[in-house]
């Protein structure tokens, strides 16, 4: 697959708004409480039935620092006993979730986020392992991807070797910016020796993929200093590579409040950033896998977008399309059988719901058929950049044409700019549509036109 980008800023301006990242079609704003636990059982069910293989994901929201640009469901303490009752239900969580499900579905992918768990305790992290490997059948570590969130400042050599003894083979370390300024600015003092030193570890202890997430739009930041930063990672060399945008949305995330809008970069600026990075990293070698995610041509990513495997989940982008999602801990989303469900944001009910041995779903929604024929399109598109007619149609006994005769005449605007081509086989996306991959899928996305989803998407690039 050719990584050829093409960076038309007057194209870029034109397009410029928000949109869903796409980890799901439909997305999360469709979630609705009216989503029952027996919705949620019988997709369990249907899951155990047809055998799926599972993909297991933890949130552990504990943090010893806010930064101040994070967004994510969080708990700031330094008291680490703290996460004890939080961990003793989280144990009973994985017990009732694993009476849904069965044994002879193996697990193939595990993860663990936050928040962040290297705030556990060694024993701890054990515990919970021991725990998730009591009550599924994960597959050995050598076939499986079991992947952990990492904050260098949170985490040593001994800590590295106890999760690799675990059976966790890949790590993605946040990282953000090296430049101390910047740092600083958003309460995120994190030397390159504490960096380096995990990522030593990492390879000496055969990790198979290192992940590191850059931030840019951060104060501070510059053209000249981002790609100081940027080029020191090159050196570091890591398998994978996120470089996420900072969306600035104070009203909604306190933190960010402590941040100066007046430090931060221009537009223009921001858009210049991503434009270094992203042609600096396609000269390095990666591989342009989507919207902000790189990856070296010999990752298991970069691969299975050569292939026509890769798949998009709330983790980002991913090799394990065919297995159901369970998430469990506060504010987690399981993907299970046609049907999407999170947990409660808030930590108290997310506990008292345990804890009275319910399952502490919130809401959720079950797809429908146009769902599934929509989210195949998307995800064909924002995995592959292309799409075919002929297996939508066949799998779905449909005409494309015909089933989506608005949304291809709305795409015409974008043939006409040359961000895809569409002839009577499919579409495909050039190298100028790469960048505003979500624009495009937005066409085919049928809850967007509603008011009230305004408002809830970060800007597309």
């Amino acid at each position: 697959m050719s990584n050829k980008l093409v960076w038309d800023l007057d194209l870029i301006k034109r397009y410029e708004g928000a949109g869903p990242r796409y980890t799901s079609y439909p997305t999360a704003v469709q979630f609705h409480e009216l989503f029952s636990i027996k919705e949620y059982r019988d997709a369990a069910a249907q899951s155990v039935e047809k055998n799926t293989p599972l993909s297991l994901y933890f949130h552990l929201p504990f943090c010893t620092h806010v930064c101040y640009y994070c967004g994510c469901n969080k708990v700031i303490t330094k008291d680490r006993t703290k996460a004890i009752p939080y961990l003793e239900l989280l144990h009973r969580e994985i017990e009732m979730q694993a009476e849904l499900f069965s044994t002879k579905q193996t697990v193939e992918q595990l993860h663990w986020g936050g928040g962040t768990p290297t705030f556990l305790s060694i024993e701890q992290m054990q515990a919970l392992m021991a725990k998730t490997r009591q009550h599924f059948n994960l597959v050995d570590e050598s076939k499986g991807d079991f992947s952990i969130e990492i904050d260098p400042r949170e985490a040593d050599w001994a800590t590295m070797n106890a999760l690799r003894e675990m059976g966790f083979n890949r790590c993605s370390l946040g990282v953000q910016d090296l430049d101390p300024k910047v740092q600083k600015a958003v309460n995120r003092e994190q030397s390159e020796a504490d960096t380096i030193a995990i990522i030593d570890a990492s390879r000496a202890l055969q990790f198979q993929s290192i992940n590191i997430d850059l931030i840019y739009g951060l104060p501070f930041q510059t053209e000249a200093s981002f790609m100081k930063t940027l080029e020191r990672v090159i050196e570091i060399s890591p398998d994978r590579l996120s470089v996420f945008n900072y969306a600035h949305l104070p009203e909604r995330f306190m933190p960010q409040r402590r941040i100066n809008a007046e430090d931060l970069p221009s537009s223009t600026e921001k858009l210049a950033i991503m434009q270094n990075t992203t042609e600096r990293l396609l000269q390095a070698g990666y591989s342009y896998i989507g919207m902000d995610h790189f990856a070296r041509p010999d990752d298991e990513l970069a691969i299975a977008q050569e292939s026509g495997t890769l798949h998009r989940n709330f983790q980002g982008y991913t090799t394990h399309a065919h297995c159901d999602l369970v998430g469990m801990g506060v504010s987690s989303i399981s993907q299970v059988n046609g049907s999407y469900s999170q947990n409660h944001a808030d930590i108290k009910m997310y506990m008292n719901r345990i804890e009275s041995g319910e399952f502490a779903i919130k809401r959720g929604l079950v797809m429908n058929e146009d769902d599934f024929i929509r989210q195949a399109v998307i995800s064909q598109l924002i995995c592959h950049f292309q799409l075919e007619f002929a297996p939508i149609e066949a799998r779905w006994g449909i005409q494309f044409g015909d089933y989506f005769a608005k949304e291809l005449e709305q795409l015409q605007p974008m043939v006409d700019d040359d961000l895809i081509t569409i002839d009577s086989n499919g579409i495909e996306v050039t190298g100028r549509g790469r960048l505003l991959i979500r624009n495009i899928c937005m066409q085919f996305d049928h809850y967007l036109g509603h008011d009230s989803n305004k408002g809830r998407f970060s800007k597309v690039i």
